[in-house]
């Protein structure tokens, strides 16, 4: 028989929630908005970086290497310059990122059969952007230079065969073109359902402290436990609801593929949930304010999304931070979430995050709980 008392305080919550917009903003565009800034800006794919080229040599041999560059799309010429100085003042002024400068004897030193050079310049400002524009500048000149042998040796008949020794025959495995968007969208599911759970928990309860009507609560026949419930209940499900939000969107927009079971996914994140859920309810049981619910959420929430691989791969943090990390149940949903989504693996593959999201939504919402009740007695 369904709890009467329950029925009513989650419909009450319901209610609240509904005559509350920035509520409905914050749990229905808050989430939409993560998901398009961070699948289009958080990406490690390094596209189109602006190249201004200072050709002293203007030959044919150096269109074909500029030819080259242009093949590929990792820089794209949006500059040519008649000198150092211009070359440098645009890299000052952050205009381009690179500048390629091809010596006047470049053409004549190809066609005599010497070794000829070009000089590759980075703004190293930005490692991430320097360090992978270098290797694709490296990879493209080695390419050219592997052609104009190639030519060579036709030319003159020499007959030489020009393959390599070794071939390395590169595979990636669940994500062959290394789509950013596949890593961060499933990440944006867990630190939803963190975020808003833990946050709107936190500043509901308190809310209902400071309106006065938590007393109000107390006095009637509801139970410690069914206020618990009842206050949690219509978040989780509001959780759920952003978490296929995203995913739906996510597999639309994005095409990020959903391979692993869909009930699988929705009954892991629940177990999630039990985690997020209970360190709100432990903060609105320390915060006496919404402000300070919110702070003392937000003090969690930072140090898991850095230390979870939200981010940053966890292999390159320092060995301190890589033992931190295990304190923060996202770090575990993660794992579950992206091998889920991308591998289509099963709870045999994930058993030792199973294990640790349970102990952990165990200990946190029992706690929690346990807290939460007495403060009302």
């Amino acid at each position: 028989m369904i709890n009467s008392r329950l029925v009513a305080l989650i419909r009450k919550e319901f209610i609240q929630i509904r005559r509350d917009p920035r509520t409905l903003a914050l749990i229905i565009i808050i989430p939409i908005m993560q998901l398009f800034l961070l699948g289009y800006a958080a990406t490690n794919d390094v596209r189109n970086v602006p190249l201004a080229v200072l050709d002293r040599d203007r030959s044919s041999s150096a269109r074909r290497l500029l030819d080259a560059y242009r093949a590929a799309d990792y820089f794209r010429i949006t500059h040519t310059v008649d000198s150092e100085r211009e070359l440098r003042d645009l890299i000052n002024r952050g205009v381009v990122r690179a500048g390629l400068i091809i010596p006047p004897d470049y053409g004549k030193k190809l066609s005599s059969g010497e070794q000829a050079s070009v000089a590759f310049v980075l703004d190293g400002t930005d490692p991430t952007v320097a360090s992978t524009a270098l290797s694709a500048a490296q990879l493209i000149g080695q390419a050219h230079a592997t052609t104009i042998l190639s030519e060579r040796t036709q030319r003159q008949g020499l007959g030489i065969n020009l393959e390599p020794p070794l071939e390395v025959r590169t595979q990636g495995w669940y994500n062959p073109d290394l789509v950013s968007a596949y890593f961060m969208i499933p990440g944006v599911i867990g630190m939803i359902l963190y975020a808003l759970t833990s946050v709107l928990t936190a500043t509901a309860i308190v809310r209902e402290r400071e309106r006065g009507t938590i007393e109000q609560l107390i006095v009637t026949p509801i139970r410690p436990l069914e206020l618990v419930i009842g206050k949690l209940l219509p978040y989780v499900v509001l959780a759920i609801i952003n978490a296929i939000e995203v995913l739906v969107l996510g597999a639309w927009w994005f095409d990020v593929p959903v391979r692993g079971d869909l009930g699988l996914i929705l009954a892991l994140s629940g177990l999630f949930l039990l985690s997020s859920l209970g360190i709100g309810l432990f903060g609105s049981t320390i915060a006496n304010t919404q402000q300070e619910a919110m702070l003392t959420v937000w003090m969690t929430l930072l140090p898991s999304i850095f230390l979870s691989g939200f981010f940053f791969p966890l292999e390159a943090m320092p060995k301190i931070l890589q033992w931190i990390s295990y304190i923060f149940p996202l770090r575990y949903y993660l794992v579950i979430i992206r091998t889920l989504l991308l591998k289509g693996g099963g709870v045999d593959a994930l058993w030792e995050q199973v294990l640790a999201l349970t102990l952990f939504g165990v200990v946190i919402m029992g706690a929690a709980a346990r807290r939460f009740r007495k403060r009302l007695d």
